[in-house]
This record gives structure tokens, sequence and C-alpha cells, in this order.
């Protein structure tokens, strides 16, 4: 839905009840816990930094760029219909930033999406930098959600990723900024989309999905979108399952390895940043296409190779997006 539509929807909420428009008011100070940490705002943001894409664009969605300094860190480029609000919000970097590039915009407020990007060992930033300072922050409930270990600095889901926890995260973005009424109008419309991609598809335990972020090059293992993360309720929603079967939201696999997992729909993800050659997915039709190894793998001998955004593998608005462009592919597969 359209940012000025979603507006409008929580405009006319708004218009049939005076009452629920009072009690969707926040009353400041507002306390907030986030994380196991609590965070207590004297007044609505006016010079926000969003550290991710996802924690961007739900501002954006939320129609309060007029109140954002910055943001940083995006693997694909901004949603078409909040571009002209985006064009308002100054990009650091399309990667991470530094503390200091964040700290020069003079944020009274940090949201992250990531715990690379606002956790106890980001080297972008910890929670505490900003506190220290008198800057509350924000830390998206999907990255709050994964086991971390040394090994792993995205973590580990021991349950699927749902949209329950993107839910909370817009409720409580829309309170600290005090448009409550619009969070609800975004809510409503992305539960009422989820449920209409869940009655187009049947549960079918066969149709597997592998979903491919990127790869450095050919010869190195890939980054893959992990069984519980993410990607697991891309296949969840579409009847299936996910080819790998891993905790981990980001495991690196190697081609034997994704051979043996034998998809049944391989995932190419666009992935906009350009760090590497295969960030594109038409770099990745064309390896896996021509490679002698790789092109025997069922999935591609039939063509069944569907195209999503890579933003949507990360825990976010986006996801639903990526869902719902596979669907569509789905059907031209007719593989519903």
């Amino acid at each position: 839905m359209p940012n000025k539509a979603i507006l409008a929807l929580g405009s006319a909420a708004l218009a049939l009840s005076g009452v629920a428009a009072v009690q969707a008011a926040t009353n400041y100070p507002l306390t907030i816990e986030n994380c196991g940490q609590s965070a207590t705002f004297e007044h609505a943001p006016q010079n926000a930094v969003a550290l991710g894409q996802n924690s961007a664009e739900i501002m954006l969605l939320l129609g309060v760029q007029d109140r954002m300094a910055a943001s940083a860190f995006w693997p694909n480029a901004v949603l078409p219909e909040l571009a002209e609000a985006n064009d308002e919000v100054e990009v650091l970097t399309v990667e991470f930033p530094t503390l200091e590039a964040v700290l020069s915009k003079q944020p009274d407020f940090v949201a992250a999406m990531l715990t690379t990007l606002l956790g106890p060992d980001s080297k972008v930033a910890k929670r505490s930098d900003f506190e220290e300072l008198g800057i509350p922050t924000y830390l998206s409930p999907s990255a709050c959600a994964t086991t971390l270990d040394v090994d792993d600095a995205y973590g580990s889901r021991a349950e699927l990723w749902n949209m329950g926890l993107l839910y909370k995260e817009i409720e409580d973005l829309s309170r600290i900024f005090d448009v409550a009424e619009r969070g609800q109008a975004v809510i409503e419309d992305f539960k009422a989309r989820e449920a209409a991609l869940r009655d187009q598809f049947s549960k079918n335990d066969d149709l597997t999905f592998l979903f491919w972020f990127s790869s450095a090059s050919p010869a190195d293992d890939a980054y893959l979108g992990g069984g519980n993360g993410p990607s697991g309720y891309i296949a969840n929603i579409l009847g299936g399952t996910n080819a790998i079967q891993t905790e981990a939201d980001w495991p690196a696999v190697g081609w034997e390895g994704i051979m043996a997992a034998d998809p049944t729909v391989f995932v190419a993800a666009q992935v906009d940043r350009n760090r590497w050659d295969l960030d594109t997915a038409e770099n990745k039709i064309a390896f896996l296409t021509s490679d002698p190894t790789v092109n025997q793998m069922d999935a591609i001998q039939s063509g069944r190779i569907v195209v999503m955004s890579g933003a949507a593998m990360n825990p976010s608005i986006r996801t639903l997006y990526g869902a719902e462009q596979v669907a569509k592919q789905l059907k031209a597969l007719d593989l519903p």
C-alpha cells in the first residue's frame, strides 16, 4: 500500500472516533521496554538516525521523514512508494557507518535493525555509547530474538521468525514518534496481506526453497537464508519449507551442501549495495545456469529460479514484500 494510502487510512480511522484519537496520543515521558532495557523519551524525536533499511523504512511508512537526520546500511534501494519521502533524509552510507558519522548528525534517537549495527559486539556502536550521551536507543525485537555466539555475529533462532516481532517494532516506533494511528494502519495493512498470501498456498512439504543472498565469489561459500529466519518464514507462508534447516539466520554453505539440499525452487536475491559481483540476481542466475556442476540441479534444469529483493531476507517489512514477489513467480511456474 502506498504511503499516502496508509496515511489516509490512518486519518480515516481517526475521523471515525475522536476518543480513539485521544487514546492513541503518546503521553510523555514515555518509557519503552526493549530487548531487556528501558528507554525513556521526554518528547517525540526530532532528529532521529535509523541504522538499517528496516528501521528507516518503518519511519518513512510512519511519515516522520521530517524528523529523521540520517539513515545507513541499505542492502537494497528504498521501496518506490517511499522514494520521495526518503529523498528528504541523508544516507550516511549503504554499508556500516562509523560511530563518528552517526554522532555528527547530533541524533536525539537512534534505532537499529541488527545487533551488528547496535549490539554488544557491534563494530559500529553499542547502546551504551549513546546512552552515556543521553540519547535513547531502540533495537529491533527481531534482532533481540536471536541467540548470539562468537562464531555467529548475526545470531541463531530456535523458533521460526514471525511478523509479530515486526508488528511490535512498528507499534513501539509509532508510540515513540506519537503517530500511533499511522502505526496501526500499517500493521492492519500488513496483516491483511499476510492472510491473503496464506490463503493462496496450500501446505506442501515437498515444496522447498533455497535462498541465496550473495557470495564473495563462485569459489566461496554462499551466504544463505537460514531455516528459522525470515527466509524460512517466506517458505512457510508460501506453503513450503526452507531447504536449509539451520537455526543460524545467515549460514555460509558450500556448493556441495547446496546441491545436496536439492531445493524445488532456487531464490536468487537482488542486492543493490554493489559490494560483490554476485550481489546481483543477474550474475547469480548466470552462474547457476552456466556452471557445469551446479546447473545439473533439478531446480536449475527445470527453470525454477525466482528473483527476490535481498532486503527481504533480513527480518523487516521487506520480508512480506519478498514473499509477495516470490508468490507471483510461483504462479507463473504453476507452483501454487
